[in-house]
């Protein structure tokens, strides 16, 4: 992977958290943390998704918004097991 690469990866993790933070109130994790939530929220997107059959397009803002819908079902799962 180069630089390039890694780059744009943590980018999309960073917007990725950011937007389901703003989705999902109560979590603010500062840049790292959304980096954190958007990079593991497109690993569970990646699981999630085909299993569903539902299929999201490809390029930057396809994957912005896979890692998103990820990190939006995270934040969800986080928030109902906080609550018990």
């Amino acid at each position: 992977m180069g630089i390039e690469s890694l780059i744009i990866f943590l980018l999309i993790g960073a917007i990725a958290g950011w937007l389901a933070g703003m989705i999902i109130t109560g979590f603010g994790f500062g840049l790292l943390g959304n980096i954190i939530v958007g990079i593991i929220g497109a690993f569970v997107a990646g699981f999630v998704l085909p299993a569903v059959g539902l299929q999201i397009g490809g390029g930057l803002f396809g994957s912005i918004i896979h890692a998103t819908i990820g990190a939006v079902l995270l934040l969800f799962v986080i928030k109902l097991v906080k609550k018990t």
